[in-house]
């Protein structure tokens, strides 16, 4: 089902933003650089950045908060009350990949290799034969951090010859996560303990032994690309789920300039959602609700307002969800097909792995009707496990409203996926209406 206004609103955002989201996805190989150019987004939008170690003002204006791979952000209308209800648009930074063990350095027959360890769910086979960089943050002796991208070819997880293992013919590939996902950057008899780290110091501009920590991840080195006859798609890496913080952010540097604002639009890109949320960057983590909290309050307000501005606060939990696959439809509901290019979707489970009921479907579909864009709903087929989001974690923590949208892409959790080209500013168009409220 889908609808779409009779007198639209004018639409915020043409297929220019698709083009700055494939910049986007480039620029962030890791959470710790998705959230830095988010916040250089915001800066030039007039946003200012607030530590969490300081006390807190009641002025109004554009802030946020940065802690690790998460940001919240959040504008304040001028003369707003203690008690004005928040309009969120929540979204996560992080995507399955290949991250760096504590104690890298390995090899083997004289190979040089890095240890890695399976982060999130991973579509392994994506990541074989495919040039890699390396990306990530250090920390560095002092307790300071700095952020590295080695984003030329470096690593390469090679997979077995098709003459060594014809089984794969009959019995499909087959791969063990321990054995056979280490990739390798180098030739060697000799292993050298901190070998990679002393490249990537170098590689900094840091001086040797300065580096004593680091969260460090693999990333497909290829370029996000128009593809199809007419261009009417987008492949590229880490969609899942950079495309909405992209979104996230540009809808709310939008409505900033907007007057007559009647909520507090939000913007929280957690990170660790593909493994569960629980960390303090995470959704199941205190971040959220802290921060809200504590503007509250720097307005001067009480206890009371704080219960007062949750209870009619919602949150757009923002994540790509999946499009109709040619080759495997019956592994979709029958009455259930979303597909490229036919705006946003409306993601449904009654048994909470997503958040929507019928109240929240009614506002994602106003929102939709104000900006004139099109929309679709996602249902799991009965037989199939349903996947999750930080939908039903938001609801849940904070007793906030909550409804789980995204955009229809295929090859989700591959280290590249597949969108319409249309769909990442049909979303913020979306998201804009929304937060204006």
């Amino acid at each position: 089902m889908s609808s779409r206004a009779a007198s639209p609103s004018p639409a915020a955002f043409d297929r220019g933003l698709t083009e700055d989201m494939m910049s986007f996805l480039a620029a962030s190989p890791s959470p710790y650089h998705a959230v830095a150019n988010a916040a250089e987004r915001l800066d030039k939008a007039g946003f200012r950045r607030v530590e969490e170690t300081d006390a807190w003002d009641g002025t109004s204006g554009g802030k946020y908060v940065l802690r690790g791979g998460a940001i919240i952000a959040w504008y304040v209308p001028e003369g707003a009350p203690a008690h004005t209800p928040f309009r969120i648009v929540g979204a996560h930074t992080d995507s399955p990949n290949l991250r760096v063990k504590p104690q890298p350095d390995m090899g083997a027959h004289g190979w040089r290799q890095i240890a890695v360890e399976i982060y999130g769910g991973p579509l392994l086979n994506s990541w074989l034969d495919r040039d890699l960089g390396l990306a990530g943050r250090l920390t560095l002796r002092d307790g300071s951090t700095r952020l590295v991208n080695v984003d030329r070819p470096l690593l390469r997880v090679p997979q077995l010859a098709i003459h060594m293992d014809r089984s794969i013919y009959e019995k499909g590939l087959q791969l063990d996560k321990q054995k056979h996902m280490q990739p390798i950057w180098g030739l060697g008899d000799t292993v050298r303990e901190g070998d990679l780290i002393s490249f990537l110091e170098e590689e900094s501009g840091l001086a040797p032994g300065e580096v004593t920590g680091w969260d460090l991840m693999t990333h497909a080195l290829e370029a996000p690309a128009f593809l199809g006859r007419n261009r009417e798609l987008v492949a590229g890496p880490r969609m899942d789920n950079l495309l909405s913080v992209h979104a996230g952010t540009a809808a709310l540097a939008a409505v900033s300039e907007r007057d007559g604002l009647a909520h507090i639009p939000v913007l929280a890109a957690f990170d660790h959602e593909e493994n569960g949320s629980q960390a303090d960057t995470g959704a199941d983590g205190p971040l959220l609700g802290s921060v809200l909290e504590r503007s509250v309050f720097a307005r001067g307000g009480t206890y009371e307002d704080r219960a007062r501005a949750f209870a009619g606060t919602v949150c757009l939990s923002s994540d790509t969800g999946h499009a109709v696959h040619p080759n495997y439809a019956e592994r979709h509901d029958p009455t259930h097909h979303p597909r490229p290019n036919r705006g946003p979707i409306l993601k449904v489970n009654v048994n909470q792995r997503y958040a929507t009921d019928g109240s929240g479907r009614a506002v994602f579909a106003a929102a939709c009707e104000r900006a004139g864009v099109e929309w679709q709903t996602f249902v799991s087929n009965n037989a199939m496990p349903c996947g999750t989001t930080i939908g039903p974690i938001t609801a849940a923590r904070h007793g906030i409203r909550t409804v789980d949208i995204g955009v229809a892409i295929l090859s989700m959790h591959s280290a590249r996926e597949l969108c319409g080209a249309d769909d990442p500013y049909l979303l913020a168009n979306a998201l804009v209406a929304f937060l204006e409220g």
